[in-house]
Parts: C-alpha cells; structure tokens; sequence
C-alpha cells in the first residue's frame, strides 16, 4: 500500500466537496484525509487529498477524479517537492501539579497553549503529521480528553507547477 497527497483545484460551488468524496465512497477507495479551502480567486477552491492503495487504485482515483467537471485541475504533491502541514488541537486534563509538564512538552514542539481551565489546557500545534504524531506520543501519559485534526494541507514548492486559471 501507497499513500499518496492529491491537491485539486475545483469550482467554489455547492457540492463540490460531496460529489468528490462520493466518487471515492462509490468506487470503494478510502480518504486518509481531506480537507478544502477557498483560494486567493473566491471561484475556485483548493482541495488537498490523502488517499493510500496500490499504484493501479492511485492511478484510478487521479483519472477519476480530473474526470469530475467542477475539478479544473489535479495534482500529486510528492513529498520531496511539497509542503504538507496539519493543524491539530489538543485538549488534556490537567490539574496544577501536570500543568507545567505540559506546558514544557508544548514549548519543545513550538506548539500554544490557547485555553486554560481548572482541570484542562487546549494545545494549539502545527507541523508536518510525525511532527503531530511524536506530540501525542509524549502525551500518552497524559489524559487527552479530546483531539480534532484537519488533516494535511500543502502545496508544491517553487513556481514551477503553479496552476492559473
């Protein structure tokens, strides 16, 4: 198994997003993660894609895909030519004598603290996901009581794959 991070370039319409993650739902393949924003152009939105399988079911998914008609372009993003990143919010129970262990942890990952509540903190990260994943492992004996990722955003690197609509 592959894993493989598609950028796509649709229409900023209603469904858009639906009639994406539909064509993997009817054809059997697995999204990783997805995630979609619109671009510096409001008609157009930006969605980065995670999907894994063999080359055949990769390759499959790319053509399927471009086949869509609010997808003005797609491309894979190859992990020596991109920049992928991931938000991930944290929230850990906490009571006062854990606090400052935390708090030391996060500074180490550059990661924010942006709550704090008698018995939890909410830890802000950023990273690439090993980044993300080696975080949560140094939490482990931690409670985490709840944990929201977006997923991988990213784009290639330079101007050379640059698509202008």
């Amino acid at each position: 198994m592959q894993r493989r991070v598609y950028q796509l370039l649709a229409d900023n319409t209603s469904g858009v997003l639906s009639r994406i993650s539909g064509l993997f739902s009817r054809r059997g393949y697995n999204i990783e993660s997805i995630t979609a924003g619109v671009t510096a152009d409001p008609r157009y939105s930006r969605i980065t894609i995670v999907a894994s399988g063999d080359d055949e079911i990769l390759e499959q998914i790319e053509k399927q895909v471009a086949k869509l008609v609010d997808v003005r372009d797609v491309k894979e993003l190859k992990p020596d030519e991109s920049v992928y990143r991931e938000l991930a919010l944290i929230k850990v129970k906490a009571d006062l004598t854990q606090r400052q262990s935390i708090v030391e942890t996060a500074g180490i990952f550059r990661a924010k603290i942006i709550d704090v509540s008698a018995d939890s903190l909410i830890i802000e990260l950023t990273g690439n996901q090993s980044k993300i994943d080696a975080f949560l492992n140094l939490l482990c004996g931690f409670e985490i009581l709840e944990l929201a990722r977006t997923g991988i955003a990213g784009l290639g690197r330079g101007t050379k794959n640059v698509t202008i609509l």
